[in-house]
């Protein structure tokens, strides 16, 4: 039992692999379909098939409210209408074909803090090429980057609660029939 656990709890820190570092040092593309800016606070809502690339990371949505601290540090919220997704890519360190990508109801990104949260039916996969090596859904998912953590719970609020949702681990072979590696 304890070797299981171990196994789940490794698998659980590889899904947490580290995205592209080149990625926060290159300029944030967005298409839209229409954009109201306040200058003043920094704020610029996009709304209309809205595609953010910056680097490798690619998110898309139905909407998305972005601002830049004065420091220059953006945060991103993207909101799906209803029935859709908002969704990101990003490709990860550590192999040339190595991606992670995402999708929930409402996904919020902070640059600053490399925090990365899923609201609603969110889901999160690790993977090799077109492979799908690790997968997890819940009611909320949240990605430190720094520390390679992702949190799983229950509840939209990020909280475990009795009678929440429940949440999925998929933990893909690391070895192909017959005992060799994949």
């Amino acid at each position: 039992m304890k070797k299981l656990l171990a196994a789940v709890f490794l698998s659980l820190l590889s899904l947490t692999a580290a995205a592209e570092r080149a990625d926060s040092l290159k300029e944030a593309v967005i298409n839209f379909d229409s954009l109201d800016v306040d200058e003043v606070t920094g704020t610029r809502i996009l709304t209309g098939n809205v595609v953010l690339t910056r680097g490798t990371l690619v998110l898309k949505s139905d909407r998305a409210l972005v601002k830049e601290s004065p420091e220059g540090y953006m945060s991103v919220t993207l909101t799906a209408a209803g029935g859709k997704v908002a969704t990101f890519r990003q490709k990860r360190d550590g192999g040339s074909d190595l991606w992670v990508d995402g999708q929930a109801e409402r996904i919020e990104y902070d640059e600053r803090s490399e925090l990365v949260r899923l609201y609603s039916n969110a889901v999160v996969r690790e993977l090799e090429g077109a492979r799908m090596t690790n997968q997890i859904t819940g009611p909320f998912i949240s990605y430190d980057n720094r520390k390679e953590v992702a949190t799983v719970r229950n509840d939209t609020s990020g909280q475990s609660k009795v009678g929440g949702g429940r949440g999925t681990l998929i933990l893909a072979p690391k070895r192909a029939p017959g005992g060799g590696a994949q």
